[in-house]
């Protein structure tokens, strides 16, 4: 496989075109956004994301562009601290357990190392049609240019496009949460992530993203979306977060003067393609392929993995290249998509007696070898 087409320039993506890209192969990606450096707010990334970027050479410009922190939090409904535990370094020693950073400037990260790597990168284009014939894949664009690739890659997200061209019927589910989320300044005394489970929500939470910024969230029972019109966004985040102390008394003041614009509120959705993920040389990888809630902060690391493990195998020209792919990213996808939903559950339905250190305990057991 020498020319690849990969259709997407988020994450996954981006770290497959940098990896093929410095390995030799001709490869381009379309983007039917204009910027994706604009999309997005606060990340999350554990270790084994952060390893994956070591591998892909760019650390050393991410790290002083995050927070990084090793150890997690939790807080009762008033503030007060109830745990201060040590997070898992699923990444390996020598790295945080955890960064937290913008979005927009991992993109940005990303997207010169992508065409550093010799790759191209089209923007405010998609595909309109594939047609393969065992050897090649013809695709047409929706400007009306045509090209033919050895690979096509969807990593078009968890609407991808590309899934639906290849007709493949995944069911993207609500788990029943939503989450409201506003990107604000750092308060001093948040240096880690705290949780803080009950109060008017099930989950208040926040992440520092820099010395001076950070994000926060709330998680309730999912709503009907646009049931909050958008210029209340502001004012009905403050109303949940009445309930907290602690930060969030900071946090709250902010909210209260916040631009209704910078509220985000999504549902926690879960999505897993059963094996395999390619038709013939077109295959998915990212959130086109999985995707699941992030009570365990680990979407961006499942993409950045499928990414790593995808480029290994085309370079090292495995002949059973989408057996061998399944064979390593099939049972470790599901086993974070699963423990992601079944933290969920276990929340909406009340349980107290839910085994969640152990559930954390050997999802970080398994993240912490190599795929």
């Amino acid at each position: 496989m020498n020319r690849v087409l990969i259709v997407g320039g988020g994450i996954a993506g981006s770290a497959l075109a940098i990896l093929l890209g410095r390995g030799g192969l001709d490869v381009e990606i379309v983007e039917i956004n204009s910027d994706v450096t604009a999309l997005g707010s606060g990340i999350t990334l554990q270790g084994n994301a952060l390893r994956v970027l070591r591998d892909l050479g760019v650390w050393d410009e991410v790290l002083p562009l995050g927070y990084p922190f090793d150890e997690l939090g939790l807080r009762a409904p008033d503030g007060t601290v109830l745990a201060e535990l040590p997070d898992a370094r699923t990444g390996g020693p020598d790295l945080p357990a955890t960064l937290g950073m913008n979005r927009p400037e991992l993109a940005a990260v990303l997207h010169k190392a992508v065409k550093d790597a010799g790759a191209k990168i089209r923007f405010g284009l998609t595909v309109d049609s594939l047609t393969q014939d065992g050897d090649s894949v013809e695709v047409a664009f929706r400007d009306g240019t045509t090209g033919t690739y050895d690979l096509v890659v969807g990593a078009d997200g968890i609407s991808s496009h590309i899934r639906g061209l290849l007709g493949i019927e995944a069911e993207r589910r609500p788990v029943g949460m939503g989450i409201w989320r506003i990107h604000t300044r750092r308060p001093q005394a948040v240096r880690r992530t705290d949780l803080i489970y009950g109060g008017p929500c099930y989950i208040a939470g926040y992440c520092p993203t820099s010395e001076t910024e950070m994000y926060a969230y709330l998680v309730e029972k999912a709503r009907p979306k646009g049931a909050v019109a958008p210029a209340d966004m502001a004012a009905e985040m403050h109303r949940l977060a009445q309930g907290y102390g602690g930060p969030w008394e900071e946090i709250r003041a902010d909210l209260a003067t916040a631009d209704p614009a910078r509220i985000n509120y999504t549902w926690f959705e879960a999505l897993l393609v059963e094996r395999p993920w390619n038709r013939g040389r077109v295959v998915l990888i990212g959130d086109a392929a999985h995707a699941c809630p992030p009570t365990i902060a680990q979407g961006a690391a499942m993409c950045l993995e499928d990414a790593s493990v995808l480029a290994e195998l085309v370079l090292a020209g495995e002949p059973d290249l989408f057996e061998r792919f399944m064979d390593r990213r099939l049972d470790r996808v599901r086993a974070v998509v699963d423990a992601s939903v079944q933290l969920c559950e276990w929340q909406l339905e009340g349980r107290r007696d839910a085994d969640v250190p152990g559930l954390m305990g050997r999802v970080a057991t398994l993240l912490t070898e190599r795929p």
